[in-house]
């Protein structure tokens, strides 16, 4: 500011309100900062100030007019009173919330003195589990489990919806329950057991299983942390980033909805056990350490075993061929590995993987059978009137499949795209015949026809070494996918090459080294017979039954790149 001249300089195109000082070399922005800069001096003294003012776009100051002078001292003074009146009102709110502090402080620690004893007249409790709920109405049980959310209403009232991984229960804490140091302290996600009776909640009241537990006594069990950084509600929401979700799946698989699928997925796997022990399977656990391949070595996890090269397995295929002989038709469900770098929403590195080898049948009982199984296992679950509500909830629009599936070669479907105009993504030209059909025009495909298809007959040289040419043309393959709406591909089936001599010129023609599979080359040796399967992959069935975006979230831990904790 140039006090010698008494003149404060303003430039509203070049000046600066947080960094100006009021001179012509580092002028204010606005008149208002200018009124300011001197509002704090005697009147007087104020009065010998001129301020000189450089419209945007222009070149010279001149003095500021009365009327903008006076218009930005109304403006100073409504701002400093605005100032003073926010100054106030925080000194207020400050005095209130100390009071509030305070009083609940008070309250705290009186609650420290308040004992919670359980009443000995009162008949024991029977301890239960929340899906038993129902059938204890009435009587006096004790239920143990997690808070899954809590509210205060008043001083003397608490609801809690416990949930203990069979179901959700609310509690009603009343009077002195909900005066103590526990009570006033108590956490999301902490554990607790309750005693009391379960009554039906009255009308036009809602709670789950439309009883709510009144208590009588309570316990914490283990307290979890509250505050704003460690809080349960703090870690992730519905909103929090996918890669935070899945750092925090731990827990995240608490909710309602992960744990939902989870239990769908847990009731599937009991599904196809069952399928293939009503049609006579035998389930088998094979190696999950292996040194062969049997979906090309890209796809190898490869570790040192005592000195060896060895590799997590792709499939049990080969394996469960050899038991063929032994057992008959046999499956398993375990896991596969595929070291994929895809980032797709239907790949994981490790996934769960049911297989299943049958002999002595044709291509055509082998397509029936995959339609007949995903069929019957779908029916199991639908048949289970817990599992089913929890489906519904989560797909609302799904309904058992009743019509036959769609029944596709591989050639129709390259006619059904190039007549639809989906092109190839690399040229976008037609598709032609050895093309392997991305996943993307796939799905298009699938969605379009909305129905289930067993895609079949593949080019030999887009699928494994083990898939035998058909008889009519020997371009194409005994093999199929089962494509299904929203997902793309659940499963992946075939013959198998039987004849000897038909194998080690597959094994040539890709390249591969019999000598490893010397067991596998065995079966063709000792009997071998006509025989196929399929592999099915879990989370992508989950997937397709709970309308999950991803398979990501059909499992316990998901592994894909990137991604290998917790």
């Amino acid at each position: 500011m140039s006090i010698e001249e008494n003149i404060i300089f303003v430039d509203e195109a070049a000046g600066s309100d947080e960094s100006g000082l009021g001179t012509k070399s580092a002028p204010y922005k606005t008149p208002l900062a200018a009124v300011t800069a001197i509002a704090g001096m005697p009147e007087e003294k104020q009065a010998l100030f001129k301020i000189h003012v450089k419209k945007a776009g222009g070149e010279e100051y001149g003095e500021i007019t009365a009327t903008a002078l006076k218009k930005t001292k109304k403006a100073h003074e409504n701002a400093v009173k605005k100032a003073k009146k926010q100054t106030e009102q925080m000194a207020k709110d400050k005095s209130a919330n100390d009071a509030k502090a305070a009083e609940e402080q008070q309250r705290l620690d009186e609650s420290k003195g308040i004992v919670l004893t359980e009443d000995p007249s009162l008949p024991k409790a029977k301890t239960i589990r929340i899906s038993e709920s129902v059938e204890n109405r009435n009587t006096r049980v004790r239920v143990s489990g997690w808070i899954s959310s809590l509210r205060v209403q008043g001083k003397s009232m608490m609801f809690v919806v416990l949930r203990d991984g069979t179901g959700f229960l609310q509690c009603v804490l009343t009077d002195k329950l909900c005066h103590t140091y526990d009570a006033a302290t108590l956490t999301q996600e902490s554990t607790i057991a309750i005693s009391g009776e379960i009554k039906e909640v009255p009308q036009g009241k809602n709670a789950p299983d439309g009883h709510e537990l009144v208590a009588d006594f309570w316990e914490v069990i283990g307290k979890a942390p509250g505050g704003d950084d460690d809080a349960y509600g703090s870690r992730f929401n519905a909103d929090s980033d996918p890669s935070v979700l899945y750092h925090q799946r731990h827990l995240v698989i608490r909710g309602e909805t992960a744990s939902s699928v989870l239990k769908v997925r847990a009731r599937v796997l009991r599904a196809f056990r069952d399928h293939f022990d009503g049609v006579g399977y035998t389930e088998v656990t094979p190696p999950a350490m292996v040194q062969t391949q049997v979906e090309g070595g890209s796809t190898l996890f490869s570790l040192n075993y005592y000195g060896e090269n060895a590799y997590l397995t792709q499939s049990s295929q080969l394996y469960l061929e050899t038991c063929l002989p032994a057992l008959g038709g046999v499956y398993t469900t375990a896991e596969s590995f595929r070291a994929e770098n895809s980032h797709t929403r239907r790949h994981l590195s490790e996934y769960t993987h049911c297989e299943a080898e049958v002999p002595f049948i044709d291509f055509e009982e082998l397509l029936t059978r995959t339609e007949a199984m995903i069929k019957n296992v779908v029916n199991r679950v639908w048949a289970e009137p817990t599992t089913r509500a929890m489906i519904q909830k989560l797909n609302p629009d799904f309904k058992p499949i009743t019509e036959p599936f769609v029944r596709m070669r591989y050639t129709d479907a390259i006619a059904w795209l190039n007549e639809h105009g989906i092109k190839r993504q690399e040229d976008g030209k037609d598709f032609e015949f050895g093309d392997d059909i991305p996943e993307a025009p796939e799905r298009k495909m699938t969605d379009a026809i909305n129905k289930p298809i067993l895609l079949t007959n593949f080019p030999g040289p887009i699928k494994a070494f083990y898939m035998p040419a058909t008889k009519e043309d020997p371009r194409v393959t005994e093999s199929f996918d089962l494509l299904m709406p929203g997902v793309g591909e659940i499963v992946g089936g075939s013959m198998r090459i039987f004849n000897y001599d038909n194998l080690m010129a597959a094994f040539k023609r890709e390249g591969l080294d019999p000598a490893p599979y010397y067991w596998y080359l065995d079966q063709c040796k000792y009997g071998a017979c006509p025989h196929g399967g399929f592999g099915l992959g879990i989370e992508r069935f989950v997937a397709w039954l709970t309308n999950r975006y991803t398979v990501r979230d059909c499992c316990l831990y998901p592994r894909f790149p990137g991604r290998c904790l917790p």
